[in-house]
Parts: structure tokens; C-alpha cells; sequence
């Protein structure tokens, strides 16, 4: 054992999980160690009903995400998001389209084919991939959810080469997650901006992965049903501990699976996305009582991925 942990440490990987949490002395640009994300965000609606919300509730939110993905919104819909978030200086995140469960491929509905996740299938689903980030740039997005590590190389190249936005923040999405440190590491290497990471880690785990990555951590605080259903509020002083610079996330557990959205389900959205306001505004009590002194970032920071209208 010893003479892997050596090999790792030439590496400049972690030889051991963070056992003893030692805190994170990374942050964000703007001297932030933690901001704050509602995803599911399906739409111009729900994005309004989500800021009346985090008004009414007075929750700071640095960054929406949306999960449907970019094909299945309109034009007009796509520019009235990015108007919106612009206004407000806040990050809009559009979930990258056609991937393996959408397509006629039966691998990713099976038992144990589920492993493909939300990757693209065969080089013509790359391009369409590719083609939908390609769409939200020109309406002014500046921030993508791709799920897929090929894809994230390609957009990252076509971001060096001045083909998409130099700016264009790349979020890994929480189906491509990276479980330990070596993963990690490649993920920052291929071009991602921000790392979803599993929702079932323990601050230990997390904080091997911070050791290994300057990256900000997405992390869970409440888990969709779909990825486990934790709930994990009184974490949160710990997370900010060792895993800064951090975003945390709300789904909500016990709430329906929404992928697709569309109007037919854009009353339980609105719903859905004010109810993650106000578990954000629950967490964010917790987090001012036992961790008064984790500082959060200001809103509208030069590195976020603000629409540009």
C-alpha cells in the first residue's frame, strides 16, 4: 500500500481521503467559499417564479440550471431565460439535449445498461450535442450542462480555438460525476469549469478530491429521489470546511422526476423550483448558525456564467 501512495503522491494525487478535514484554503475569485444553485429550472417561468420566490425569501442565488436540455426550449424561450439572467446577473445553466435515454437505444433503460448515463451515442448525437451548445451561444447563454466527457473535451477545444465563447462556463452534470481524485483530475484536464461530484460522498471523500483539483465542487444538499434522497442541511458547515470553493444544490426529495418539462408539467415545476427556494432559505439559516464565519460569494462575480444580451 505504501508504495501506491508514493506513486500517487508523484502524481500529485491524495494518498488518503481526508480523514482529519482539514479545511480548504481554496476559494473563489471573489473571495467566496460557497454560492448558492436551484436547478430544475425549466424555463422562463419557472426562472421568474423562482426570483419572486428568492425575494419574497431574501435567498441570494448565483447560478439557475435547467435539466430538460436546450432542444426542447424555444428560441424565444432560450433569449427571454438569458434576458432574465442578465437583469439579474445570474448564471443560467442549459442542460445539454439529445443524450442516450432521449435516443432508441434500449441499453440505457435497462437494469444494468444504465451505467451510459446521459452520455452521446455514436458521432451524429455528438454533433447535435455540439449543435445545441452552438444555439444557446449565439442567444446569449454562457453556461452549459454537458454530461458526456467527450463532449466536454470538444467543447473545450472549440472554446481554445474561438469557435464557442472563451467565457462559456462548462458544468459537468451530476449523472458524469467524479468519484475520487484521479477522475477528478481528468475532468479538470478535458475543460470542465465546475464539478458535479456524487451526492453520496462523505466530507472525508470530498475533501480527498478537493486536495487534488482547484475546480469549484456542485454539490447536493437535498438529493433527488432519483440519486438517493439525502438530505443533508447540517452538513453543510463541514462541506464549506473542506471542500471550498463550493456550490450548493437543492433538489427535493419525495418530488416527481420532471426530464422532460414542457407545459404539461410547468405548474409542478413552479412549484418545485419555489420549494427549493425555500429549502435554500432553510439551509441557509442552518449554515448562518453554526457556520457564521464561511463567507459567501457576492452575487454577479466576473467568473460566473452571466448571459450576455
Amino acid at each position: 500500500m505504501k508504495k501506491t501512495q508514493q506513486f500517487l503522491a508523484k502524481l500529485k494525487l491524495p494518498t488518503e481521503d481526508n480523514h482529519a478535514l482539514e479545511p480548504s484554503k481554496k476559494k473563489f475569485p471573489d473571495g467566496g467559499q460557497y454560492r448558492i444553485e436551484i436547478p430544475s429550472v425549466e424555463g422562463p417561468r419557472v426562472f421568474r417564479e423562482v426570483l419572486e420566490a428568492a425575494k419574497e425569501l431574501k435567498v441570494p442565488i448565483h447560478r439557475v440550471s435547467q435539466g430538460s436540455g436546450i432542444m426542447l426550449l424555444q428560441r424565444s424561450e432560450i433569449s427571454e431565460m438569458a434576458r432574465i439572467g442578465a437583469e439579474h446577473r445570474i448564471e443560467v445553466c442549459l442542460f445539454v439535449g439529445p443524450r442516450a435515454p432521449f435516443e432508441t437505444g434500449g441499453q440505457a433503460l435497462s437494469v444494468a445498461g444504465k451505467v451510459i448515463g446521459w452520455q452521446h451515442r455514436g458521432a451524429d448525437q455528438l454533433v447535435y450535442a455540439v449543435e445545441d451548445v452552438r444555439r444557446a451561444c449565439a442567444l446569449g447563454i454562457r453556461s452549459v450542462l454537458p454530461a458526456d466527457l467527450g463532449l466536454i473535451w470538444v467543447l473545450h477545444e472549440m472554446k481554445q480555438k474561438g469557435e464557442l465563447p472563451r467565457n462559456l462556463v462548462l458544468k459537468s452534470s451530476v449523472t458524469l460525476p467524479a468519484a475520487n481524485p484521479a477522475t477528478a483530475k481528468i475532468f479538470e484536464r478535458a475543460g470542465v469549469s465546475t464539478l458535479n461530484i456524487p451526492t453520496d460522498l462523505n466530507p472525508a471523500q470530498i475533501g480527498a478530491i478537493r486536495m487534488a483539483v482547484d475546480l469549484p465542487i456542485d454539490m447536493y444538499i437535498e438529493v433527488p429521489d432519483n440519486f438517493g434522497g439525502f438530505v443533508r442541511y447540517y452538513e453543510m458547515p463541514r462541506l464549506v470546511q473542506v471542500a471550498a470553493p463550493i456550490y450548493f444544490k437543492f433538489g427535493l426529495r419525495n418530488a416527481p422526476d420532471i426530464y422532460p418539462s414542457g407545459a404539461h408539467l410547468e405548474d409542478t415545476a413552479v412549484r418545485m423550483g419555489r420549494e427549493r427556494v425555500h429549502r435554500a432559505r432553510i439551509a441557509l439559516d442552518l449554515l448562518e448558525e453554526y457556520a457564521p464565519e464561511a463567507k459567501m460569494s457576492p452575487l454577479g462575480s466576473k467568473d460566473l456564467g452571466i448571459p450576455e444580451v
